[in-house]
């Protein structure tokens, strides 16, 4: 696919990552934002989340996602900001808008579909935000959504309180359902030459994810099925994360000879007895499984457990730390890096694909409205025309 041209009115996580994964392509992203308004400050909030790295609108939460994209800023509240949305459209031969705003607000800031593919008509358009546009004032936080999804209620241990997970996951999964989208609806158009709309609902992007749970309600489950169970698996016994005497070891058993090959490792052998030979079997004496192999496994170390479990073909994996997950040899050469104004390298996650081709270092993030001078100036705006934008407060000064 050839390289394409992304204007997203984007702010958080969910779009801006959705947009990254563009730039891992070798797109161009240009990131809009709003103009300073009242005493707030301006443009994305997480600008100023996290420990300052530059200046002060380019601190640690906002970096990764937002490597290697142009900045610029347009007050989408007047009239003329929504003009010159329309001429950057137009002469920038974008191909693609996105916004994560509340539906509610997408025509009076002119960025509705209806209007921009007027501009353009093979225009893709996409949007993330909390239901749809069906429920135009809800706002999409990854936090409340986990909680409205069902996530929270199937995270943590059984006897705990409902738990976030350890990551943005709601986030991160809306962005991939539009980054998937847009590439779709591209290879559409090149087929029609039509443009469409995308409406990335948060809640029903996660609620797609219960796979495992949401249908299991009508075959008569029990309540122990589709609520929090730990670091258990609800059906395959055992899995879970046992100790071992300098660390935890996850592992998981997903059928009977697995079982077997298990107890047949010397240490764990006082573990088999005739009930535990089958899956069902080994329900019914899950939480002695349980109990047994922790008392055996903490007396060994993880390497020792590790050995053993791949001797004997088993799943596991060690618990390691997201700085030894950062070192690990399959990880440590896809991650991607920026540099720093002065000049330090920053180790970033990896691409979650690899993309044949790709740069792995991109440019730093841009300072808040960066580029707007010289993106309008692609679009034809002189000089003397962009300090009267300036003046008529429409462009940042």
């Amino acid at each position: 696919m050839k390289p394409r041209t992304v204007l997203s009115l984007e702010q958080a996580l969910a779009l801006p990552y959705a947009t990254l994964r563009f730039v891992h392509l070798g797109w161009r992203v240009i990131r809009l934002e709003a103009t300073a308004a009242g005493q707030g400050l301006p443009g994305d909030p997480n600008r100023y989340i996290g420990a300052n790295v530059a200046d002060d609108d380019r601190r640690t939460y906002f970096i990764a996602p937002n490597v290697g994209k142009d900045a610029i800023a347009l007050n989408l509240k007047h009239p003329q900001g929504q003009e010159l949305l329309k001429t950057l459209i137009r002469e920038l031969d974008v191909d693609v808008f996105c916004c994560n705003t509340l539906p509610a607000r997408f025509a009076s800031l002119g960025i509705d579909y209806d209007t921009l593919r007027a501009v353009k008509p093979d225009l893709i358009w996409g949007s993330i935000s909390a239901m749809g546009p069906g429920y135009p004032q809800t706002p999409g936080y990854d936090p409340a959504i986990q909680a409205m999804a069902g996530i929270m209620e199937l995270t943590g241990e059984a006897d705990g309180p409902p738990t976030l997970a350890g990551v943005p996951l709601v986030d991160l999964k809306a962005g991939d359902e539009l980054y998937a989208a847009v590439c779709l609806a591209l290879a559409e158009r090149a087929e029609t030459g039509q443009g469409q709309a995308i409406h990335i609902s948060m809640l029903q992007a996660a609620a797609s994810w219960l796979i495992t749970t949401l249908p299991l309600l009508d075959f008569d489950c029990e309540p122990s099925e589709v609520t929090r169970c730990g670091n258990e698996h609800r059906k395959f016994i055992p899995t879970n994360v046992y100790p071992g005497s300098d660390g935890h070891v996850f592992m998981a058993i997903g059928n009977d000879l697995q079982w077997e090959r298990l107890c047949a490792i010397p240490f764990l052998a006082t573990l088999a007895n005739e009930v535990r030979r089958t899956n069902d079997g080994r329900h019914a004496e899950r939480e002695a499984i349980h109990r047994e192999i922790m008392a055996i496994t903490k007396n060994h170390t993880t390497t020792e457990l590790k050995a053993a479990l791949t001797e004997a073909t088993i799943p596991h994996a060690q618990i390691n730390t997201v700085e030894q997950v950062r070192a690990l040899e399959a990880i440590a050469n896809k991650l991607t890096t920026t540099r720093r104004p002065d000049g330090q390298v920053v180790r970033m996650q990896p691409m979650g694909a690899d993309v044949p081709g790709a740069e792995s270092e991109y440019s730093f993030p841009p300072s808040y409205g960066q580029h707007t001078q010289s993106v309008l100036g692609e679009a034809g705006i002189a000089e003397k025309a962009f300090e009267q934008l300036q003046r008529d407060g429409v462009v940042p000064s």
